[in-house]
């Protein structure tokens, strides 16, 4: 006999506790029909369950089905429990799909139909309602195939055979040349999830509902079990006398009576416990069994060193889910409970459901948990009552808000006490959008040691970083160990997680950070008359339509829109529609948060005095330790730079939004080495020069943000503004405050004649400033010349050596010319030579003796020069302490006149 476990998924109201009903009908395992709305069902037991007409547990129940034995699992239909389904996809070997004939694919059937894909879950797609809908099947399977894919088949309609071919190669030659398809081709192609079954019918109706067990019976194929025991902890529950159960599935092997399981928690501490009772459950009553086979589910009460995910045995750690909580609520318990007996209260439910993450600050006496939505917080404080007998209420609700970065930076870590030390070298990369976290190394074995590389990266992973905006944990990035240092004699473990940590929150405070909300996709059906309403209230809560249509006397919106806007609106389009409309959400991933500032301002953030996130590094003197502040971290570190880099062709962004490559560790060239052929040469001017100035918006890896002169970084800092650095809104990768390598705005003073040198990049100053650029579209020579002017005022304020450069490389026979025009040097390059190579060469001749700033925003030029042992300055930016020199220069007109 089979031995299988198969969970039954779907949107809410879709009738897949009422098909798990029919199932259960069919095999025998009950006599009558249980209904949702008549509180008799066969899985939905608790009394919650029954009242709301809604699964909140995953149940699971023992059926039988000619040769297929089946453990079913139930799991919740509603978005608020979607973390509750997503623990017990990682126990299935098959999942049924049940879709609602009347409404089709859903936004959550799309988010259920991911994570299937995810898990790897071969899947049966039951059609529901048929009973019900106006819609034909032919237009149902439009629809699926549309949203779905087109490895949906119905395997009841006409020409089935050759879909059931194109869903792959091999099957589609096989039935080129035989005309038909084999059973044993089917049975591989829904087990490698290239074919997806349909059925339609009606599970209240008991119709279609026997087609379904007969395919699963025919097609469905015991996967291969693991050698050795094996099993996974999906759920920690309680049975009616308050006794702790931990539900497994075996995986390989089998489990018995009195067997000692050797368990690890979550930090790697083992432990052994006895198997005193196993129990199978189906529905609310259970058999106690001597000894369970691969292939079977079981709840063993009594162990206490078990968490949900955990692998035993030969079976790994199963994935950390990826729905996740978006709202936090402040728990109000009464005067006479005990804070830390709450928490012990609470502790017990979050070991159910790790999500609710409590949060207790002991300090503050306070007490925080998160949630999905409104119907979990009533869920979880009804248990509460009941499992406790405490009352608790909450307080206004908080959005769990993540951070992310908008451009590379390299963050460096040095953790350096007496007789300790470790240095970490990471490259931080933003990442599209839903990405998460990622971790890689590109370090050379010969700069730091393998097993090194390898602690760092269990650093990287083993906790959740804060951003340096809110506190808020950081996501889609790409972390990367480019270089590090041990010391032989004096480098511990503990050192490199220290080191670590710090060069991971010193990039953040170093990188431009961006805000990220959660976001709901939503479904607002209402009578026409409401329709203008919903639209208006639509754009009031920054949100936006993805489509609309008309459905009889009805109107569906979809869209989607910030869940700090729309977590109420259920109640406010109840009333104003007078109970006729209706809201779906489901979250949807996370976006640019649309109100920045009011965020900053009510979190009062100070990433500076979070003791637990340090950003400093500790270096050593004369045998003392003592802490070098982030922003100095650069010009304090050992290991100067990443040796052998070469430029990775990867774009990043400057703070003035200047595109820029990023050096990474790689063995190649060195940058003074390169040679740059004309095509890459234009493609660092279109890069330049493109639109990317005209535009109001500059796009950056799918999101968008102002361009300088516009944007206020953390929404209270403007940069073309302020000369201090603020955290979160730092350099790029190997970049420094003025007096390091970068030149901002407000950066000179009045120099002594000869002190000092800079070198103007001319076109690339032109095409920059917009007054230059718009003269140069009509005359080029006017705009060179009234460039020399402005720089002829500037020098003479500010009593340096000026040179412009103009790039002449590609003009015929052009030797080259250098000339001064009144106190500044002009050069225009020689045909073949490129106004960069030129000024590489100057910076290389001038920068040993004297002090340069090299004025471009060409990326490549910036690094070169900086490589050189120039201050790099942005077009942009030069343009602003132009401007502030003339400022003065008026000022100080008026005031002698």
């Amino acid at each position: 006999m089979k031995n299988i476990v198969v969970g039954i998924l779907a949107h809410v109201d879709s009738g897949k506790t009422t098909l798990s009903e029919a199932m259960l009908y069919q095999t025998g395992k009950i006599r009558k029909l249980g209904r949702v709305d008549h509180q008799d069902t066969y899985l939905d037991t608790d009394s919650q369950e029954k009242d709301r007409g809604i699964t909140i547990f995953s149940k699971q129940a023992e059926l039988v089905y000619d040769d297929l034995h089946i453990a079913l699992l139930d799991t919740p239909g509603h978005v608020d429990f979607g973390t509750e389904m997503e623990r017990t996809l990682q126990v299935l070997d098959y999942a049924i799909l049940v879709i609602n004939g009347m409404d089709g694919v859903q936004s959550h059937t799309e988010t259920l139909w991911r994570l299937l894909e995810k898990y790897n879950i071969p899947v049966f797609i039951f059609v529901n309602k048929m009973d019900m809908t106006g819609y034909d099947r032919d237009s149902l399977m439009d629809n699926i195939r549309q949203r779905l894919g087109d490895g949906c088949v119905d395997l009841a309609g006409e020409n089935s055979d050759e879909h059931i071919a194109m869903c792959d190669e091999d099957m589609l030659e096989k039935f080129l040349e035989t005309g038909e398809n084999t059973e044993s081709d089917v049975v591989g192609a829904i087990a490698a999830r290239k074919l997806f079954p349909c059925y339609f019918g009606s599970a209240l109706r008991d119709d279609g509902v026997d087609d379904l067990l007969r395919g699963m019976n025919r097609y469905i194929i015991e996967p291969k079990r693991m050698d050795g025991f094996g099993a996974r902890v999906f759920k920690i529950g309680r049975d009616d006398k308050g006794e702790r159960l931990t539900y497994i599935k075996i995986t390989g092997g089998s489990l018995r009576l009195k067997d000692i399981l050797l368990l690890k928690d979550s930090k790697g501490n083992e432990s052994q416990e006895k198997i005193n009772q196993i129990r199978v459950y189906s529905g609310a009553r259970y058999d106690m069994v001597d000894e369970v086979s691969a292939g079977r589910v079981c709840a063993i009460p009594g162990l206490v060193n078990t968490y949900g995910r955990q692998g035993i045995g030969v079976c790994p750690d199963g994935e950390l889910p990826s729905l996740e909580p978006v709202l936090s609520y402040k728990v109000m318990y009464p005067t006479d409970v005990d804070a830390v007996t709450m928490v012990s209260k609470l502790r017990q439910l979050e070991e159910e459901d790790p999500q609710l993450q409590v949060q207790w600050n002991e300090a503050a006496g306070e007490i925080y948990i998160k949630v999905m939505g409104q119907v979990q917080l009533e869920v979880v404080a009804q248990l509460v009552r009941d499992r406790f007998g405490i009352a608790i209420t909450y307080g206004q609700g908080r959005i769990s808000y993540k951070e992310t970065i908008v451009a590379p930076v390299m963050g460096v870590g040095h953790f350096e006490p007496l007789r300790h030390y470790a240095e970490v070298h990471l490259l931080l990369e933003p990442m599209e959008n839903g990405s998460g976290m990622c971790f890689d190394s590109i370090c050379s074995e010969d700069v730091l040691d393998k097993n090194w590389q390898r602690l760092i990266l269990t650093h990287l992973q083993e906790r959740e970083f804060r951003g340096v905006l809110t506190g808020s944990p950081i996501t889609d990035m790409k972390i990367t160990i480019t270089a590090g240092r041990a010391h032989q004699k004096h480098t511990e473990g503990g050192d490199f997680r220290q080191a670590t940590y710090r060069a991971v929150r010193q990039g953040l405070m170093m990188a431009e950070s961006v805000l990220l909300e959660p976001v709901y996709a939503f479904k607002i059906e209402v009578p026409q008359e409401y329709a203008g309403r919903v639209l208006a209230d639509i754009v009031k809560m920054s949100g936006s339509m993805d489509g609309q249509e008309i459905s009889g006397e009805a109107t569906i919106i979809t869209g989607h829109a910030p869940v700090y806007t729309m977590r109420e609106y259920y109640s406010e389009l109840t009333a104003f529609s007078r109970g006729t409309g209706r809201l779906q959400v489901d979250i949807d991933g996370y976006q640019p948060c649309h109100n920045t500032e009011e965020v900053l301002a009510e979190r009062h953030y100070d990433p500076e005095l979070d003791r637990f996130n340090p950003s400093s590094s500790v270096f050593c003197a004369h045998g003392a330790g003592y802490l070098v502040d982030w922003y100095d971290v650069y010009e304090n570190m050992h290991v100067k730079e990443d040796p052998g880099f070469e430029i990775s062709g990867q774009l990043g962004y400057t703070e003035d939004g200047d595109v820029t490559d990023i050096p990474v560790n790689r063995p190649g060239k060195s940058v003074s080495d390169m040679s740059i052929t004309d095509e890459e040469l234009s493609e660092i001017f279109a890069r330049t020069f493109g639109g990317d100035y005209k535009d109001k918006d500059v796009a950056l890896n799918g999101r968008f943000r102002r361009t300088t002169s516009e944007y206020k970084v953390n929404g209270q800092y403007n940069k073309s503004q302020s000369r201090d650095r603020q955290p979160g809104n730092g350099p790029l990768v190997g970049s420094r405050p003025a007096d390091r390598g970068i030149a901002t705005p407000g950066a000179f003073k009045r120099r002594k004649s000869g002190e000092d040198y800079v070198i103007v990049d001319g076109y690339n100053v032109i095409f920059a400033w917009d007054t230059l650029r718009e003269l140069s579209e009509h005359n080029i020579d006017s705009a060179r010349g009234k460039l020399m002017d402005i720089l002829s005022n500037y020098q003479g304020y500010m009593n340096c050596h000026l040179i412009v450069v103009f790039d002449g490389y590609k003009v015929k026979d052009n030797k080259g010319e250098r000339f001064p025009y009144d106190d500044i040097e002009v050069v225009y390059t020689k045909e073949g030579e490129t106004a960069d190579a030129h000024i590489e060469k100057l910076t290389h001749e001038l920068a040993r003796k004297h002090k340069v700033t090299v004025v471009t925003s060409d990326g490549l030029e910036q690094i070169v020069t900086m490589g050189q042992g120039a201050i790099r300055m942005s077009s942009r930016d030069f343009k602003a302490e132009v401007e502030r020199v003339n400022e003065h220069l008026r000022e100080n007109y008026l005031k002698n006149d």
